[in-house]
């Protein structure tokens, strides 16, 4: 019997990790693209949960969710995979700012960019403006996401710019950062490339940093 994919964006829009993992080991055994599996099914339906989220049909739980299902299906396909970097339209590197421990929000962030086809390195919290530095050189990351939880750590965002300036870095890398206290305003005095306030805008804002649409 021919796995019907479409139960897997199903499963993974309603995120249901136990059913993404059994659809997506069907159409492997079935030796269905990786590529195809990825991009005409995961990735459109953490677009549509996305949608659903800015549209207010959904909610933080839901994205969790259906990130959870989306990366429960991409862990049996990257072994698949290997280095064929066709796969990712993008790296990036993404922490909480020294100082600040707060991870929920970039954990969801990180899934949404994983999940839309981004290779994603998360450096965890409390990252340091050496540590964002090292990998922006090491890993040649194409955009550096910070976040923010606290109005006492957010001022740490312009530290890690101004390292990057002074590493002669800052050309190489587009910036991104959030948080509950960032805003437009703030973003740009601190010489940001882009802000966003929810883990999909994050995903469009990368997507137009990188030329995509």
């Amino acid at each position: 019997m021919e796995t019907n994919l479409n139960q897997l964006y199903d499963a993974i829009l309603a995120g249901k990790l136990e059913d993404a993992v059994s659809v997506t080991n069907q159409a492997i055994a079935e030796s269905v693209a990786p590529q195809t599996i990825i991009n005409d099914y995961m990735v459109k339906a953490m677009e549509e949960i996305g949608a659903r989220f800015e549209a207010g049909k959904a909610y933080v739980p839901n994205l969790l969710m259906s990130a959870r299902a989306m990366k429960g299906a991409l862990d049996i396909l990257k072994p698949l995979i290997g280095g064929d970097n066709k796969v990712t339209i993008g790296k990036l590197c993404i922490g909480t700012v020294f100082g600040d421990l707060h991870d929920i929000g970039k954990n969801l962030v990180a899934s949404m960019f994983e999940g839309c086809g981004f290779e994603v390195i998360n450096l965890g919290v409390n990252v340091t403006a050496d540590k964002f530095v090292e990998t922006v050189k090491n890993e040649k990351v194409d955009i550096l996401c910070m976040s923010a939880l606290l109005t006492t750590t957010m001022n740490y965002m312009k530290t890690v710019i101004d390292a990057l300036k002074e590493a002669g870095l800052r050309d190489q890398v587009k910036v991104m950062v959030g948080g509950a206290p960032v805003n437009e305003k703030f973003a740009m005095e601190i010489g940001a490339d882009a802000y966003t306030d929810n883990a999909n805008a994050a995903v469009v804002a990368a997507k137009k940093l990188m030329g995509i649409n």
